[in-house]
């Protein structure tokens, strides 16, 4: 019985020895085979980017003066053209209010007259002159509250009004010249002359006064645009060197404020008051790096993951891409695309993801291209060989290079459009060690 069981043990041993020895023999040469298949690749390129809004349009004080309204509270929904605050800004009524006098009193029939002869022609040209030069000022103070009102379409509406004002005036003063230089020659009654300085009169008073009220008329701050309330006006990058957020359109967003104004409260001219954004659709902007944005154009769709909700992830697709380049702090170049972004979701449980907010951080996976029903091997298959890239295959039971064309690359499958078809065996890792004609295992 004990013989028995030593001579199984002897035999044990021997088959482990050559099983051993076997598994020497055939060392692990580290080389895999796989086969290419048909199948989908996507060229992706990835960019960081920055959650932006719609617009983000922010009122400021025309002028020097007081808040005597505020008419909304910060996070009210408003619509364009609502009323969101009033400034008080005495300068500017004192400037109309004199203008409105000075209306009056033309209008009442009181104007610079003067007398026949060289007294009345000199008289004439002095209060011409004065006409002038009142004309002047009260076209430098129209500007001046022009330049310091925010919304771009008031802004632009006064400047409009001020340019037609001032080529009005130019015609009615030469005519006036003219007139007078008539008189000079005898041609003409200085009655006559002084008919065609005081309708001069008349419109500098007129244009005076309407350009003052007009400047009053901004005073009252109105939503340019529907969209969410906060008080202040975009925040300067911090001494950390946080930048603020650039708006999509129109003025600058908000990634932050800057202290809240409150009624009574002196405002400087130019101090930000309110900022409406419109979120209606928000959109992105990413920074693509000068290799990749050839293949960036309009519809390209892109998948976005925010720092702020982790899991989420939201649609997007291209708009435009600038032309101009910017420089990145690392001196690489790098061009701004603009994506409007959708509604975002977990794809784990498929419940809708949170909202973002303009100045949010993002990665932005853009498919620049794709190729359906294509002859696919893993990326790792493909290799440089005297300057081309190759796959090695396996025929007749042996290594050998196929020099290939590549198509779209994915991360890890890449499209091979000619040199190797679908089904055939390729060695897809340990490549640097395949010798060609050497027998495939």
């Amino acid at each position: 019985m004990s013989h028995d069981r030593s001579r199984t043990v002897i035999i044990a041993a021997g088959v482990l020895l050559l099983l051993t020895a076997a598994s020497c023999d055939e060392e692990d040469t580290g080389i895999r085979l796989g086969s290419a298949a048909l199948g989908t690749v996507d060229e992706i390129v990835e960019a960081p980017g920055t959650v932006i809004a719609r617009t983000a349009a922010t009122l400021t004080a025309p002028a020097a003066g007081t808040v005597s309204d505020l008419l909304v509270e910060a996070g009210d929904r408003v619509e364009r053209g609502d009323v969101l605050a009033v400034v008080d800004a005495p300068e500017l009524v004192r400037r109309r209010d004199s203008a409105e006098e000075a209306l009056s009193a033309l209008s009442d029939g009181s104007s610079g007259g003067g007398s026949s002869g060289d007294g009345g022609t000199a008289e004439f040209a002095a209060v011409r002159h004065r006409t002038d030069t009142q004309a002047a000022q009260a076209f430098d103070h129209a500007r001046e509250a022009a330049d310091k009102i925010a919304d771009p379409v008031v802004r632009a509406a006064l400047q409009h009004q001020i340019d037609a004002a001032g080529e009005q005036y130019e015609t009615a003063s030469a005519a006036a010249a003219a007139a007078l230089r008539s008189v000079e020659r005898g041609v003409a009654s200085l009655s006559r002359a002084m008919g065609a300085l005081t309708a001069a009169q008349h419109l500098q008073a007129q244009q005076a006064y309407d350009l003052a009220d007009a400047a009053v008329e901004a005073l009252t701050l109105r939503a340019p645009v529907a969209g969410t309330v906060q008080w202040g006006g975009p925040a300067q990058p911090s001494p950390t060197g946080v930048a603020g957020l650039l708006g999509a359109g129109g003025t600058a967003g908000a990634a932050g404020v800057d202290s809240a104004v409150s009624e009574g409260s002196y405002v400087a001219a130019g101090t930000p008051v309110v900022t409406v954004i419109d979120t209606g659709q928000l959109g992105l902007t990413a920074d693509v790096d000068e290799t990749d944005v050839l293949l960036v154009t309009p519809g390209v769709p892109a998948e976005v993951e925010l720092d702020a909700a982790p899991g989420a992830t939201y649609p997007a697709r291209v708009r435009t891409a600038d032309l101009l380049p910017t420089t990145s702090a690392r001196g690489g170049v790098s061009y701004q695309v603009r994506l409007t972004l959708d509604e975002g979701t977990y794809p784990d449980s498929g419940e809708a993801a949170p909202a973002p907010r303009p100045g949010m951080s993002a990665i932005i996976r853009l498919t620049v291209r794709q190729a359906d029903e294509a002859v696919t091997v893993p990326a790792s298959a493909v290799v440089t060989e005297s300057g081309r890239e190759t796959v090695w295959t396996v025929r007749d039971g042996r290594y050998q290079a196929a020099p290939v064309r590549l198509g779209v690359q994915g991360e890890d499958t890449v499209q091979i459009v000619s040199g190797v078809e679908a089904g055939q065996r390729v060695v897809i890792a340990g490549a640097d060690r395949v010798e060609a004609g050497a027998e495939a295992r």
